[in-house]
C-alpha cells in the first residue's frame, strides 16, 4: 500500500456552548431557524433512559433528557411547524441507536405529560436516524508526535488529533435525510440508505468487539498498543482467531462468508496501521457495557450454532476478570495497576 497523510483544520465549530452552565442559550439556540440537525456521541451508556429525569431541571441530568427539552423549546417557538423538525443522528455505538433513542424520548415525554400535539409532532415531524461510525480515532497523539506535528503545522493545537484515513458513516434515512445531510456528497465513505444492518453488524461485532476482548488481555501482556500487538506474533495469531473463527460465524444477522472474511482482513490491516498509536487501555473504558452490547449476543448466536463455547471469546472474557481485579482498596474505591502504573 502506500502511506497516507493529510491535516484537516476542523472550521465546522462557530462557538462551544456548557449544558451545565450556559443552558439558558442552548435553549434559545433551540429556536434558531436554522439549525437541521442534531448529532451525538455520548458513548454506549449515554443513550439510556434515566428513571428520574426531569426535562425542566436546568438542565436535565441525562443526554435524551436534554434533547426532549430542546425539541420541546422548539416546537414551542415556531407552534409546532412541521417543517421545523430536526434530523438527529445519534452516532454511539449500540444496535439501533436511532430507534432506541427515539423510543426514550417518547417514554420521557409521555412521563412528563406533555402535550398530544407535540408527541405527534416529535414522532412525524422529527427523523431519528440509525447510524453507524466506522473510524479508528485513538485520540491525542503521544507528545512526541504532538510535538512534530506543532512543528510541521508551526502552531500549537490543544485540541489536535489522530485518527485513521480509513471512513464509514452509514446513516438510516430517506431522500430528505439525504437532502438535509448534504454533506454526504462529499466523501464516498458516507452513506445514506435504507438499510444499515450490515454495516454495523460487521463492524460492532469483528472490530469492536474484537477489542473489547482483547485489551485486557493486551495490557496483562504489557502490550501498550494495537500496533504492538499485531506485531507480536502470539497476539496477532489470537486476534485473527478470535476475529475469524469466532465472532464471524457468531454474528447474530445474515453475512456471506467471503464479504465477512474480506472485511475482516480489513481490519485486520488496519490494525497494523504504523501511524495509530491506538492504546489497549483506553479501549478499555466501559469496558463491561461494551462486552455485554458488542460481544454477548455474538456469544449467545455462536453457542446455539455450534452448542459449544468459542475457545477465543472464552479466553477474551477470562482476561477480562483478571484485568477487573483490583490491587488496592482506598475509600470504598478499588484500583489496579496496568504496565507497572496504578
Amino acid at each position: 500500500g502506500q502511506t497516507i497523510s493529510e491535516n484537516v483544520v476542523c472550521a465546522s465549530i462557530s462557538r462551544v456552548l456548557s449544558a451545565r452552565s450556559q443552558w439558558a442559550e442552548v435553549l434559545k439556540f433551540a429556536a434558531s431557524p436554522d439549525l437541521q440537525v442534531v448529532l451525538s456521541n455520548t458513548t454506549e451508556v449515554g443513550i439510556v433512559l434515566d428513571e428520574n429525569e426531569d426535562i425542566r431541571a436546568t438542565p436535565p441530568r441525562s443526554f435524551p433528557g436534554k434533547l426532549l427539552a430542546v425539541l420541546l423549546a422548539r416546537y414551542e417557538a415556531f407552534g409546532g411547524a412541521v417543517d421545523k423538525g430536526l434530523v438527529i443522528v445519534p452516532t454511539e455505538l449500540i444496535p439501533d441507536n436511532g430507534t432506541k433513542l427515539l423510543g426514550i424520548l417518547r417514554t420521557l415525554a409521555e412521563r412528563a405529560g406533555l402535550a398530544a400535539g407535540f408527541l405527534n409532532w416529535l414522532e412525524t415531524a422529527n427523523t431519528v436516524c440509525n447510524s453507524l461510525v466506522d473510524r479508528i480515532v485513538p485520540g491525542k497523539p503521544a507528545a512526541e508526535a504532538h510535538a512534530a506535528l506543532t512543528q510541521e503545522l508551526g502552531y500549537d493545537d490543544d485540541l489536535l488529533i489522530m485518527s485513521e484515513a480509513y471512513l464509514l458513516w452509514a446513516i438510516e434515512g430517506d431522500e430528505r435525510v439525504r437532502e438535509v445531510l448534504s454533506f454526504q456528497q462529499v466523501h464516498p465513505g458516507v452513506i445514506v440508505q435504507a438499510d444499515i444492518n450490515l454495516f454495523r453488524e460487521l463492524k460492532l461485532r469483528l472490530l469492536n468487539g474484537t477489542h473489547s476482548l482483547t485489551c485486557g488481555l493486551a495490557v496483562l501482556c504489557d502490550e501498550a498498543t494495537v500496533r504492538g500487538a499485531m506485531e507480536n506474533d502470539c497476539l496477532a495469531t489470537y486476534i485473527r482467531n478470535l476475529m475469524l473463527a469466532d465472532l464471524l460465524p457468531g454474528i447474530p444477522y445474515p453475512v456471506d462468508e467471503k464479504m465477512g472474511q474480506r472485511f475482516g482482513m480489513q481490519v485486520l490491516d488496519r490494525f497494523r496501521n504504523p501511524a495509530v498509536e491506538h492504546r489497549w487501555l483506553a479501549i478499555t473504558l466501559n469496558y463491561s457495557a461494551k462486552l455485554r452490547m458488542r460481544v454477548v449476543p455474538d456469544l449467545l448466536h455462536y453457542y446455539e450454532r455450534f452448542k459449544t463455547a468459542p475457545q477465543y471469546v472464552a479466553l477474551g472474557f477470562a482476561a477480562y476478570v483478571q484485568f477487573l481485579r483490583g490491587t488496592r482498596q482506598d475509600g470504598g474505591k478499588w484500583y489496579g495497576e496496568a504496565n507497572g502504573q496504578e
